[in-house]
Formats: C-alpha cells, structure tokens, sequence
C-alpha cells in the first residue's frame, strides 16, 4: 500500500512539474501590445442576454469605445478563464480592447501601463498586480482623463478615484477555514502557505491570523514564495516543512496554485490520510485534484473567474457611462467541498456552474442596457 502512494505523489509532482513547463511556454512576453494569447475554449464561455435598452454614451456613436487591459497573469487557469469572461463581456457590450500580460514580471506591467496610457484608449482595466508599482501609474492614467477599474489590487488609499474590484477576501477565507475548522476542531497542528505582499493574500491572512488564535491551533510553519512555477517551487516547500513537521493535521493554502503544491507534497509524504489541505480559488485543473481518489484537497472557498472577469469588464462599461458611484465593488464567494463535487459527479468548471448557480454573476455589476455574460 506504501509503495502505492508512494508511486501515487511521484506522478503527481510530475505532472505539476509538466504543468509549470506548458505554463512557462505559453508566458514568454510578445512584442504584441493586443497579445491574444489566451483562447477562449469552449467550456468557458457562457451565454449572453440580450440587452433591453439603448446604451447610453459614449457607447453607441459611430466612434468606437476603445479600452486597455493591463493584467499581470500567473500559473494556472484560472487567468485564462477570467480573460475569457471579461473578453466575451467586452465583446457583447461592443467594447474594443488592447491587451498586455506583463505575466508575474512587475517591471514589465509598469511599462505596459505607460504604453496604454499613452495609446489614447477610453479606459484601463488593470488585473492584478503590485500595489507600489501601480498605484503613482493608475493616478498618472486618471490625472490624463482615463477611467481605470483594478481587479485585485490595493489602491484605495493611495488612489482612490479609480474603482476597486475584488473578491470578498474575507469571506473566502472564512468559508474555507471554517470548513476546516468543522473538520479538524481546535487544539490541532496545522501549516500556512502564503506570499504576503498580494492583495489578495495580504486580506485572507488575517483571517487565517484569526482562526489560530480562536480555534486555537498551532502553526507549525509558514512558507510560501511566488514564482512562475508556483505549485512546483512550493511542493518543494512544503515537502520540507512536512519532514520537519510529520504531526501537521492540516494545511491552509488561501490561493489554488499554493494549494495544490501543498497537495503535491502531501502525496508524497504518504500522508494524505492524515493532513488534509484547505484553499481558495477553483479550476478544472482543481477539480480534478479534488475528486481523485483519496485527495487531501477537502474544500475550497471560490468565485467563478470567468463570472468576475465579465464583471470586472461591466464595471468598466458602467464607469464609462457614468454610472459607477462605489469606489469599491466585492464579489461574493461559495464553498466548495470535496463531498460536494463527488456526490454531484463533478469534473469541471461546467459541471460545477450547473450544479452551484451561486457563481453565476449576471446581475451583478449590470445594467439594462448591457447584454451581460452569464456563466
């Protein structure tokens, strides 16, 4: 049986290490300033309704609303979901768009923006990204008359006229780690995996912060570094942190490629029976750890990227026409467990959006007279 699970977490680190080589092809940086290398597959595009009034301007005239969208992506797919919905979105309402991916190089995003600023666009979506290196290049955009909306960046204090989407942190992080909690109980080993410095992931940390103190639980280690190979590099972090600490009951990872490296090292350390892990975010490519046969991957809290990504891309129509007053919009989550995906037969984000219509977000960030995508 060891020797089962033993060849058992050296496949699945080989594959995440085939995985990381695909993904470190696909995001070599392009001359391309509209680079449209992310495809739309057929599984992510949803449908979309009808509008059921004219749309205001500047939308309508024979002059094209021309946008850029300034999107730092990372490993795995839940970015090409997410560029798929807020591509069909721009589409449907009519919206023309110049698209660069800086793709996890920081320098890079910052000379994107100074491009799209200068490009004479209508508006600016930037998608994640560093806080410190965006936020003088976002006041730079709206100080030149630009409309920006930000998906996932921390700008509100430092520019607070742009509008700020973004998951509700928060509460993913406590959908998932109240899971966890129900599962474990309190007084239990466990172990973190996090990058702080992410917006995102600087939000979910300190609801993990207050989980341990409540529960209360023991953190045996915190690692945790972000990379192009994100679930590679960190398999190796936790594999170390695991032989260090075999008495860990489980592990929390608040972002879907950190959760699956800790998977990858849970697997093999032959532990999977004993240290579950926790995480955040959702794909095809977690669901099919998920439901295999005795994954530690008991639950995820998560949104439907392809559903924020249209949203992302409604507030900018909605801030074009004037209509956008919040300066910060959140996007709802759900719980996700592995008993939910297997008793439901579940094996990929289709499957998942017709059995948990929760993620479907077609009136949120809507209006009648934009024909929104529903997932």
């Amino acid at each position: 049986m060891m020797t089962v699970l033993r060849r058992k977490g050296i496949l699945f680190l080989a594959i995440l290490l085939s995985l990381a080589l695909i993904a470190a092809g696909c995001s070599q940086d392009t001359d391309d300033a509209s680079d449209e290398s992310t495809t739309t597959t057929t599984e992510d595009v949803g449908t979309t309704a009808a509008p059921e009034s004219d749309a205001p301007a500047p939308f309508g005239s024979d002059t094209p609303v021309k946008i850029a969208v300034v999107q730092n992506s990372g490993a795995g797919d839940y970015f090409q979901q997410w560029t798929n919905g807020a591509k069909q979105q721009l589409d449907a309402i009519g919206i023309e768009y110049q698209w660069y991916d800086a793709q996890a190089d920081n320098g890079k995003q910052a000379t994107d923006m100074e491009t799209a600023i200068g490009s004479g666009v209508t508006g600016i979506i930037v998608d994640h990204g560093q806080t410190d290196t965006m936020c003088p290049l976002i006041n730079d955009a709206i100080a030149a008359g630009i409309p920006v909306v930000i998906y996932d960046i921390a700008v509100q204090d430092c520019a607070p006229e742009a509008v700020q989407t973004q998951q509700s942190d928060a509460s993913l992080a406590d959908l998932s780690l109240g899971q966890m909690l129900a599962d474990i109980g309190g007084d239990q080993n466990v172990g973190y995996v996090n990058v702080l410095g992410i917006a995102p992931l600087d939000r979910r940390h300190v609801v993990w912060e207050e989980y341990v103190a409540a529960a209360p639980w023991n953190q045996l280690f915190f690692v945790g570094e972000f990379t192009n190979a994100v679930a590679t590099d960190n398999a190796q972090l936790v594999d170390a942190a695991l032989k260090a600490n075999p008495d860990v009951r489980a592990i929390f990872a608040p972002y879907d490629e950190l959760t699956k490296g800790a998977v990858a090292a849970i697997y093999e350390n032959n532990m999977e029976a004993d240290v579950w892990a926790y995480g955040i975010d959702i794909s095809n490519a977690d669901i099919e750890v998920m439901t295999e046969e005795g994954s530690p991957w008991k639950a995820t809290a998560t949104t439907d990227p392809n559903a924020i990504g249209a949203a992302v891309a409604r507030t900018m129509a909605l801030e074009l026409a004037g209509e956008q007053d919040a300066r910060l919009v959140n996007f709802p989550g759900v719980l996700v467990t592995q008993d939910f995906l297997l008793e439901n037969s579940i094996t990929n984000m289709v499957d998942l959006r017709s059995k948990l219509p929760a993620l479907n977000l077609a009136d949120v960030q809507s209006a009648s007279w934009i024909p929104a995508v529903e997932s």
